[in-house]
């Protein structure tokens, strides 16, 4: 029994230490587009706006953020502040 899980530990650590090398060789990130920059800073102001509200007690208490960022994205992209 011993025998069987010894075997099986070193085979596993040879199987990680065979990968090890090729899993080091991944492509590197690639950088994120404009257009996926300027959703991220819609997202972040959306995600203000959307804290203060709530902590201001403007926002109904069904409310959710999908819709709310549904529609603080669209003002936003339109360019309306």
């Amino acid at each position: 029994m011993t025998n069987r899980i010894l075997r099986t530990v070193l085979a596993a650590a040879a199987i990680v230490a065979l990968a090890g090398p090729a899993l080091a060789e991944t492509k590197p990130k690639k950088e994120p587009t404009a257009g996926q920059l300027a959703a991220r800073e819609r997202m972040h102001k959306c995600s203000a706006e959307w804290k203060e509200a709530k902590a201001g007690g403007k926002v109904a208490k069904d409310a959710k953020w999908p819709k709310f960022w549904s529609e603080c994205n669209t003002r936003l992209k339109a360019g309306k502040a």
